[in-house]
């Protein structure tokens, strides 16, 4: 380094030096223990006495069911029966949920006007005709996501809604499962940051090779990658910024390191524009290396025109193992909260209402269908980078 070059640097330093103690004098840390947004009070479960909400379940092709039945029987729903071809599955499920019953077929529950809604987690491109048979049988209906993988999947679910007056909800659980987002979606709705416009989701997961099932690896049984997992983000965009429409931008997917699984795909990335001018960015991988403690380092950033919020979803990197980290910084200070154990997971509840007074506080049906459209699109939009 030369002299000039020196003197500059140093000038430089030392202006820096000067203007940071006034900067961090005007931006103040607020502990979590002294925030002035405070999550909860949880919700009271359950919401209905024993017996008033019956429901059953049915095809448990994916693990995700068990979360989706033991949200369902903490806000007081009674799971009467378990439809499942694999019988070790049926028998596994009936230990974990001794009240459900083992059906001989699906018609065994479609045919009991006891049960008031089934819930799914059946092979990809299998539950939204399975949603159709259970709406047409009379009866409510709670999947799994991704819901659907094309789209005439898509206009039949909106038909046999539109024909039965049933409910095709689905379960994104990555927000709806998660305290941090769940109370982000609060913060949100109380203005904390403004109007929202733009929600980033980094979503990696953990993909286990050895733990999957066949048709996991099939394209047009697990939809795509941007349909797949992609669907939890989308319905996040939807939640934090209110857009009733989007439109694909961009949209890619790759399959970088798994050739043993030609049709996989491993990676995705997706930029939405909503019809309200708020825009998302989503990438979504099967990356999660082994030291990791959670299944993925799940992540979103929020931007409002008066804040921002960042969630640390399941752990805080190389800190702490634990989830449900709400970072946001607004026109009064930096805050870190830590919403653990304090906002609880009012959706399930919400849906069991929503289905016996037939209103729409959990969800509209406009917004789950909304994630499961945009889902396809990117899907179909999407341009093979790799593999």
């Amino acid at each position: 380094m030369n002299r000039r070059e020196f003197l500059t640097t140093t000038t430089a330093t030392l202006a820096a030096a000067s203007i940071t103690p006034r900067l961090l004098a005007q931006e103040p840390v607020v502990p979590a223990t002294n925030s002035r947004y405070q999550p909860g009070p949880k919700p009271k479960l359950p919401v209905v006495k024993p017996g008033e909400f019956i429901f059953a379940a049915a095809h448990l092709d994916h693990s995700h069911i068990d979360g989706m039945t033991k949200s369902l029987v903490d806000a007081g729903g009674v799971v009467k029966w378990v439809y499942e071809p694999d019988a070790k599955k049926s028998a596994a499920f009936q230990k974990r949920f001794p009240t459900a019953k083992a059906a001989r077929s699906l018609e065994e529950i479609l045919d009991d006007k006891e049960v008031r809604l089934v819930a799914a987690a059946a092979i990809t491109s299998l539950r939204g005709p399975l949603g159709c048979k259970v709406m047409e049988a009379g009866k409510d209906y709670f999947t799994d996501k991704a819901p659907l993988t094309t789209m005439a999947q898509l206009e039949q679910a909106k038909a046999t809604v539109a024909k039965t007056g049933k409910k095709f909800m689905v379960c994104y659980s990555e927000r709806l499962s998660n305290e941090s987002a769940m109370f982000a979606t609060d913060l949100v709705q109380q203005g904390a940051i403004g109007r929202v416009l733009q929600v980033v989701n980094l979503a990696p997961h953990r993909l286990s090779a050895p733990t999957r099932p066949d048709w996991f690896w099939v394209r047009e049984k697990f939809g795509g990658i941007l349909c797949d997992i992609g669907s939890h983000q989308f319905e996040q965009f939807i939640a934090y910024t209110g857009v009733k429409k989007a439109e694909v931008m961009h949209a890619a997917i790759a399959n970088y390191a798994h050739p043993e699984h030609p049709e996989f795909e491993d990676f995705g990335e997706a930029n939405l524009l909503g019809d309200n001018g708020s825009t998302q960015y989503v990438r979504v991988d099967w990356f999660t290396p082994d030291s990791i403690s959670a299944f993925g380092d799940g992540r979103t950033f929020i931007l409002g025109t008066k804040g921002f919020i960042e969630l640390r979803k399941y752990l805080d990197l190389a800190r702490e193992r634990g989830g449900s980290h709400v970072y946001i910084g607004d026109d009064k200070a930096m805050q870190h909260i830590d919403v653990a154990g304090k906002v609880g997971y009012r959706y399930f509840g919400e849906l069991i209402l929503d289905c016996l007074n037939r209103t729409e506080i959990a969800m509209t049906q406009s917004h789950a269908f909304l994630a499961a459209e945009l889902g396809v699109k990117a899907q179909l939009a999407a341009r093979r980078i790799a593999g």
